[in-house]
């Protein structure tokens, strides 16, 4: 099992996790409303995981123009 991060706005791969047991906790998925974890949150059928996160250009991006915000996918 892997835990593939990637960015909810433009869609690069931010990182990857190669640990056979990791729990929510340590990652913090618990921490997450539910509606956040099934947008965030993606099961793959071979047992990894994909998160969607943000990267640091569209976070900058976004802090630079709130109007962003209403866009699903940020070009950089």
């Amino acid at each position: 099992m892997a835990i593939h991060y990637y960015c909810r706005h433009c869609g690069i791969k931010l990182g990857s996790l190669e640990k056979h047991i990791i729990s929510s906790e340590k990652l913090g998925l618990h921490k997450l409303a539910d509606h956040e974890r099934k947008e965030m949150v993606q099961y793959e059928s071979n047992g990894d995981i994909s998160i969607k996160s943000i990267c640091e250009d569209c976070q900058e991006s976004l802090e630079r123009y709130p109007d962003f915000h209403q866009n699903d996918y940020l070009i950089h």
